[in-house]
């Protein structure tokens, strides 16, 4: 069930000071802003920081700390230059860095009496449900204890950050912009704050001087997700990887805000209610299985349907047996698949509730016809329309 978001311009209107004492913030800086121009870890910006989600936690504010920073950590520790196109190294300079970080961390909260816990995941860690609920659960025992949970990518046993983000690849984590939105999905959060290199997003590239900084934005459109696409030196999430974390917290039903590390008070400020950088506005909220499936999940696999199951699923019907055409790739009862249309192109995610060998058994069989082809009958649907979230709500032409 998803927490009721409110429906103000900002973070906080300022009428709701007064009254408003306690939020689920995740917090994401980037490497940028926790790293000198020469790649090390920058100690008098991250005590800021520190400093700051102190402060909101005083305040009565539960802040878990997405960071980025461990590979440039590990690349000063080991001494040696950047290697862009040698994955094993970065994931080396990672598992260096990682320990350096966490004990920067360790040190700046400790002069608040704050204590921290450290959170490595990869994908897979929140497409599978088991995981995925346990991963909160520990989120949610360790800010009930008092302890800033700090997240980072296991880069060590991922390599999907480090990875370029090219065209038909799979969403990454993209120097964890992703990673904030889904861990804020997870925990269902009342805000996400993306701490940057700039300002916010603006309205055209920032390099020319008519470009002036969205204060806020309503609907993500296509010409937004393109507006930029600068990466600075040591991160790995350019603008359009925090316009498409936006465009998740979003439908989620979270607002987020992007905003420039290195601005004094930013978080305080934020949480003040004061015009800071960019504000996304939360949308209408999925339900949280759906939420799960839309941006938690990897997919296992693909069944295609015919146009008469397409149709029905596009109107709000659940899926059967008899408008399943083809089914692709091994998985189990629970697993998220990829819902295909005739023409080749994905139009939903969902649940099954059965695996992939059952499924070409039963594919174009009439509800009677299944418990004669396997000798029981799980469900009647193959998925329900409440485990179904639309990717394109209209058949294509």
């Amino acid at each position: 069930m998803c927490i009721s978001k409110r429906n103000v311009a900002y973070p906080i209107s300022y009428e709701e000071k007064g009254r408003l004492t306690s939020r689920l913030i995740v917090v994401k800086v980037g490497t940028s802003g926790i790293t000198t121009h020469s790649g090390t870890l920058d100690e008098e910006e991250m005590f800021r920081l520190a400093a700051q989600i102190a402060a909101a936690i005083k305040k009565g504010n539960k802040i878990v700390l997405v960071t980025s920073g461990a590979v440039a950590a590990g690349i000063a520790e080991l001494g040696k230059p950047l290697k862009p196109n040698d994955i094993v190294f970065q994931q080396a300079a990672a598992a260096t860095g990682q320990s350096v970080l966490m004990a920067k961390y360790r040190k700046l909260f400790r002069e608040y009496g704050l204590k921290v816990a450290q959170i490595l995941l990869t994908a897979e860690d929140l497409s599978n449900r088991v995981a995925y609920l346990h991963t909160c659960n520990v989120i949610e025992m360790l800010l009930k204890t008092g302890v800033i949970p700090i997240i980072n990518e296991n880069d060590v046993t991922s390599v999907d950050e480090l990875l370029p983000l090219t065209e038909g690849y799979r969403v990454n984590f993209s120097d964890n912009d992703i990673l904030s939105v889904l861990v804020a999905n997870a925990i269902r959060a009342d805000l996400v704050i993306i701490l940057s290199d700039v300002d916010g997003i603006y309205t055209t590239d920032p390099q020319k001087p008519e470009a002036k900084v969205i204060k806020t934005v309503e609907n993500i459109t296509s010409e937004l997700k393109t507006t930029l696409n600068g990466k600075s030196k040591w991160g790995r999430g350019g603008i359009q990887s925090k316009v498409k974390a936006a465009e998740i917290a979003t439908t989620c039903g979270i607002p987020l805000v992007v905003a420039n590390s290195r601005r004094e008070n930013v978080l305080i400020d934020i949480l003040d209610g004061k015009e800071v950088g960019t504000y996304f506005k939360q949308q209408k909220c999925m339900p949280a299985v759906k939420r799960w499936i839309a941006y938690g999940a990897s997919v296992k696999g693909e069944i295609y349907v015919n146009e008469g199951a397409k149709k029905a699923i596009l109107n709000g019907s659940s899926l059967l047996p008899v408008g399943v055409e083809k089914v692709v790739g091994h998985f189990n009862a629970g697993d998220v698949v990829s819902i295909v249309g005739s023409n080749n192109v994905e139009f939903a995610k969902g649940n099954p509730n059965y695996n992939s060998g059952e499924l070409k058994l039963i594919k174009g069989l009439q509800i009677n016809s299944v418990k004669k082809k396997l000798g029981y009958i799980r469900q009647k649907e193959v998925i329900e329309h409440k485990h179904i979230h639309l990717v394109r709500e209209e058949s294509d032409t």
